[in-house]
């Protein structure tokens, strides 16, 4: 199953999305402090999305581990948040669940509120930590998802 990580990572870092996806059970569920947790249909658009709209990701990912039907990886992402054009450099610790050799359960783990201060600025140290944000973010979030038509380059 370490394979599958690493496979994973690798393709996120070329921004293949399609890749990345072949690494995903087809009953997948992904979870992280800004999408929610996503069924397996919309896990596989948001990355079909962020690969797409990425202009200057860089991934590393370390500390890759996996045993029977779980996994752990240290990944982290640098980039221009489009929507303010401030540098972010996040870092997510991600744990898995594997079934039929693929992952079916991804969840990422970060500090929003460190997140929210680099990507926002002012508005993500002043708010960053409230519930309403983190609600907010979200829906902002999933409409951003529903609007993304992966065959048409943002």
């Amino acid at each position: 199953m370490k394979t599958v990580i690493e496979t994973f990572y690798t393709a996120l870092s070329e921004k293949d999305a399609e890749t990345m996806i072949s690494c995903y059970h087809e009953d997948v569920v992904f979870t992280d402090p800004i999408f929610g947790t996503l069924s397996s249909a919309n896990a596989r658009k948001m990355w079909r999305m962020l690969c797409t709209n990425a202009k200057d990701l860089d991934i590393h990912y370390t500390q890759v581990q996996a045993q029977d039907n779980r996994g752990a990886a240290h990944w982290e992402a640098q980039y221009t948040f489009s929507k303010t054009k401030r540098a972010v450099h996040n870092r997510i610790d991600a744990k898995f669940e594997f079934r039929d050799g693929k992952i079916i359960r991804h969840i990422d783990h970060f500090d929003i509120y460190s997140w929210a201060s680099q990507a926002l600025g002012w508005k993500g140290v002043v708010f960053g930590k409230t519930s309403f944000f983190q609600k907010k973010l979200q829906k902002q979030t999933l409409q951003t998802l529903d609007k993304f038509n992966p065959n048409i380059s943002s």
